[in-house]
C-alpha cells in the first residue's frame, strides 16, 4: 500500500542542503511529470511503472512510497491536472461580471489557451484515460458543481434546482466534447473563434 507523502518525508535527516520531506516532494513530482508526458504520448496500457520511473530518474522502489499501482497514478495524475485547469478558470472569472457572456468569455479562453499552450496536460484531462468511464462522469459532475457556483456571480438562485443542474451538466459535457474534438483533430482550429463558441454554447444553455 503507498504511504502519505507526508508519512514518507517525517523520517528526519537532510541529506545535500534538503530534508527528507523536500526529497519526496521533488520525488513524487519528477514521477507525475513523467506519467504526464508518458500518458500523452502514448496509450496507457503501453506505459509501465519502470517506464515512468526511468523517464523520472527515480528508482522504482520509491514508487510505491506514493502509488498502489499504475492505475492509482493515472488516477491522481487525471485528478491533479484537472484541478490545475479548473483552478486556471476559476481564477480568469470575473468577480462582478455584468451578465452570463461576460463571465464566460474569459473563463473560456483562458480555457483554451491553457489546453493549448500544455498539450500533454491536454490529453491527459481528455483524451488518454482509459477505464475511467466512471471517474470521468464524477469529474463532469464536480465541474459542473464548480461552474455552478461561478454562475451565481451573474444569476440568482434558481426556483427549478434539478432542472439547473443538469443544464449545467449538459454544458460541462457540451464543452468537454467539443474539447475533444479539437484536440483529436490536432489543435489546428484558431483558439479565438473557439473560445467563442464554448461561451455562446454555455450561455444558450443557462440563459433564462
Amino acid at each position: 500500500m503507498a504511504k502519505t507523502a507526508q508519512a514518507v518525508a517525517g523520517r528526519g535527516e537532510t541529506y545535500g542542503g534538503r530534508s527528507r520531506r523536500e526529497r519526496a516532494a521533488d520525488r513524487r513530482e519528477r514521477i507525475v511529470a513523467a506519467a504526464v508526458l508518458l500518458f500523452a504520448a502514448r496509450e496507457y496500457d503501453a506505459v509501465t511503472v519502470a517506464e515512468v520511473c526511468t523517464q523520472a530518474k527515480v528508482a522504482k522502489r520509491y514508487f510505491y512510497d506514493y502509488f498502489t499501482d499504475r492505475q492509482d497514478l493515472l488516477r491522481q495524475v487525471h485528478r491533479e491536472q484537472n484541478d490545475w485547469l479548473l483552478n486556471e478558470i476559476t481564477t480568469a472569472a470575473p468577480k462582478n461580471p455584468a451578465s452570463l457572456t461576460d463571465l464566460m468569455a474569459p473563463m473560456m479562453t483562458t480555457l483554451v489557451h491553457c489546453l493549448l499552450e500544455h498539450p500533454e496536460r491536454a490529453r491527459i484531462i481528455y483524451l488518454n484515460a482509459p477505464r475511467m468511464e466512471s471517474r470521468r462522469r464524477a469529474t463532469l459532475r464536480r465541474d459542473a458543481e464548480l461552474l455552478g457556483r461561478l454562475v451565481r456571480r451573474t444569476t440568482d438562485r434558481p426556483p427549478d434546482r434539478l432542472r439547473h443542474d443538469r443544464l449545467l451538466l449538459a454544458a460541462v459535457a457540451g464543452i468537454s466534447e467539443i474539447v475533444i474534438d479539437w484536440l483529436t483533430r490536432g489543435q489546428t482550429d484558431p483558439p479565438g473563434p473557439l473560445a467563442e463558441h464554448l461561451t455562446d454554447l454555455t450561455v444558450a444553455i443557462l440563459s433564462p
